[in-house]
């Protein structure tokens, strides 16, 4: 039975990226607050492990689909799955995103593609495919995950932060466009947060990303999928995660150009300590 005294008690939800990280960690919150759950991603086997973390009740819906958010037919045919057994979506949750930083001279533009396709283009299908039956219905919540990197370019993301620029350019638009229909979306920017995506990218990250992302602290999924969906409930557009991102944002916002020598400073910083290592 839906637990009424939670804001998303009885609704159908859709994450894409549920498999893991964020998306995961807001799909079991969804579940715990009696919502019926969708979890989308590539990956079956991986559905089916995050399926069995989540807390659904034996007369509550939650369900798996196996889809590519950068083929819109694979989104269109797991949308429809989702109206056909369980409704149109109240929420959707687009946390689907990859990334892979490096120096620009030495990524390869097959990264820069892949983050287009699956960050950007991967919102924009989701989105295409749900928006039809939330105007038809009057009502419904896009939930868009960005990035810090889509707020203020960051040495070694410029594959990454591209792809979650385009993501809030895209959102700023739409939600003009869709405020006066009933339709609310939000925006997210969390700074890195302990998902496989940031343990895979450190791999890749270049000595001055990782002094840049050492000024913030690494926020758990739980953590940020928790404020999602509180502040999402209150209608809140933008949405930042944790004392870090707040401090950020609102420092940009009031620096506005004069953030960028506070940058360069990081940088030169990172390079000496990285010359005296290796001196």
């Amino acid at each position: 039975m839906p637990v009424q005294n939670f804001p998303w008690s009885g609704k159908n939800a859709l994450i894409t990226g549920g498999s893991s990280g964020i998306g995961l960690a807001t799909a079991g919150l969804l579940a715990k607050q009696g919502a019926r759950v969708w979890i989308l991603a590539r990956q079956e086997d991986r559905l089916r492990d995050a399926l069995r973390q989540l807390d659904c009740g034996p007369d509550q819906i939650c369900g798996t689909l196996s889809a590519d958010v950068s083929n819109y037919k694979q989104v269109q045919a797991a949308v429809e799955q989702v109206v056909e057994q369980g409704g149109i979506p109240d929420l959707v949750v687009n946390s689907a995103g990859v990334t892979h930083p490096g120096y620009f001279q030495e990524l390869d533009l097959n990264i820069f593609r892949e983050m287009m396709e699956t960050n950007y283009f991967g919102t924009v299908y989701v989105t295409k495919a749900v928006l039809p039956g939330m105007l038809a219905r009057g009502s419904g919540h896009i939930i868009n995950i960005a990035s810090l990197a889509g707020v203020v370019g960051l040495f070694g993301y410029t594959a990454y932060g591209a792809s979650k620029y385009a993501v809030r350019g895209f959102s700023d638009a739409l939600r003009s466009e869709l405020k006066p229909l009933g339709i609310r979306l939000s925006i997210v920017f969390p700074t890195d947060t302990d998902t496989p995506q940031l343990h895979y990218e450190n791999q890749f990250k270049p000595y001055e990303t990782k002094a840049i992302a050492a000024v913030a602290k690494v926020m758990s999924p739980e953590t940020v999928a928790e404020t999602i969906l509180q502040d999402a409930a209150k209608g809140k557009y933008i949405i930042l995660p944790g004392l870090d991102s707040k401090i950020v944002y609102l420092a940009i916002g009031l620096a506005g150009k004069g953030v960028y020598p506070v940058i360069d400073w990081l940088i030169r910083r990172a390079q000496k300590k990285m010359r005296e290592k290796n001196s």
